[in-house]
């Protein structure tokens, strides 16, 4: 596990660090990032982590990641932006989504390097079809990725737990796919991802609510078990339509450990936990140190135990509710107003600590999700112990908004 440093000490450094910047900016801790990093390589025991570019958001730290030892290639979220990075020169590029981008379909038809990078997720014939619509005669093979669905199905199907995702969980039907990939000319059947959401993202040890916790742990550990053998199933199953199969990617942040330790999973995912957001607080299977904050600036005092602060109204994807939030995190002791909460344009703060700031004090937020605080900033500034060593662009910064 990765040691936290002390709260107090972190604000220091990053005050400091960022003395001769204005807020709102947003940093990366390297320390951090390096601890985190070195942690998923530790959990994941000699299996290579592809990581997830959704929750990076940053060719710079991507690069930086993946020139450690114990990485291997990058899951992307959309077609537009696997094209992008091989085109930069990221040579293994697993689309974990499906797509229906005809424009990019018919670029990766026709480019070499681009058709020889990228791998697109496919759970439906109908899938193929439109890809071969778009080839708009390119002739490049399309290298195809099948996603096996893993959610967790009680009492016949009745109840389930997990994202719904692929179609496809019985292994049968997922061979029947593999079938009708290899059959068809222009695509190779190369991978098979199964990405366990329901285990790897959801938090099993939330501080003062312990029967909810101890049933998610009941629910993952049911879901583990289960999973292992349907989805060792489901590999054989493929691997008897596509011997070659290339690699079987499963897992997630919360999950890296005891995903690897499947003999059918190749490699495993993971993202958030290199900058460890506010939802990864809570599991009981790790402890990363938060890397990526952001500060906004104090702009009024209204009264004795508040301060306001430029916007921050920056909230996450999925259900809405408080745990979607940013948090106030250093200095640490403030709160929300709970009548106004993050606000577009400004942010009222309550709490002791507020008294001992000053207009133009920085208050350092951290957000609910990883990547999805690069959609808010065009730059990030890479902080090494107390000092600024870059500043580095987000996918914003370089223009480029894919979802």
């Amino acid at each position: 596990m990765t040691p936290r440093t002390s709260r107090g000490a972190d604000r220091a450094r990053y005050d400091r660090a960022t003395a001769h910047l204005d807020a709102p900016l947003a940093l990366v801790d390297l320390d951090a990032f390096d601890a985190n990093a070195a942690d998923l390589v530790r959990r994941a025991g000699g299996k290579p982590v592809r990581v997830a570019s959704k929750s990076v958001r940053c060719r710079a730290l991507l690069e930086r990641v993946l020139a450690r030892p114990g990485f291997a290639g990058v899951m992307s979220f959309t077609l537009a932006e696997s094209l992008w990075l091989a085109r930069a020169g990221f040579a293994d590029v697993l689309l974990a989504y499906p797509s229906a981008d005809r424009a990019a379909f018919a670029e990766l038809a026709d480019n070499p390097k681009l058709a020889g990078a990228v791998t697109v997720m496919v759970d439906d014939p109908a899938q193929l079809d439109l890809i071969a619509s778009a080839r708009a005669g390119g002739t490049q093979e399309i290298r195809i990725c099948l996603e096996l669905d893993t959610s967790l199905r009680l009492f016949g199907g009745r109840i389930r737990v997990g994202a719904r995702r692929s179609p496809l969980w019985e292994p049968d039907r997922l061979a029947g796919l593999a079938r009708a990939v290899t059959r068809r000319p222009g695509f190779r059947l190369v991978g098979l991802m199964a990405y366990e959401g329901h285990v790897a993202g959801v938090a099993d040890a939330v501080a003062g609510r312990p029967l909810r916790s101890r049933a998610v742990r009941l629910m993952q550990t049911a879901a583990r078990g289960e999973l292992a053998v349907r989805r060792a199933a489901a590999v054989s199953a493929v691997r008897a339509v596509a011997p070659d199969l290339e690699f079987v990617n499963g897992g997630g942040t919360g999950s890296v450990q005891h995903t690897a330790a499947e003999a059918a999973v190749t490699e495993v995912a993971a993202g958030s936990g290199l900058f460890v957001p506010r939802l990864f607080d809570h599991y009981s299977s790790f402890t990363g140190r938060p890397a990526a904050l952001f500060a906004q600036p104090v702009v009024r005092r209204p009264g004795v135990g508040v301060v306001t602060v430029l916007g921050g109204g920056y909230p996450a994807s999925g259900a809405a509710g408080p745990d979607r939030l940013p948090v106030p995190y250093l200095p640490e002791g403030l709160r929300y107003d709970p009548r106004e909460g993050p606000g577009e344009v400004q942010t009222p703060l309550l709490g002791s600590p507020a008294d001992d700031l000053r207009i133009g004090d920085k208050v350092w937020f951290r957000h609910a999700k990883a990547g999805e605080l690069c959609e808010r900033f065009d730059t990030l500034h890479l902080v090494s112990g107390d000092r600024v060593t870059a500043a580095v662009p987000t996918y914003r910064g370089e223009g480029r908004t894919f979802l």
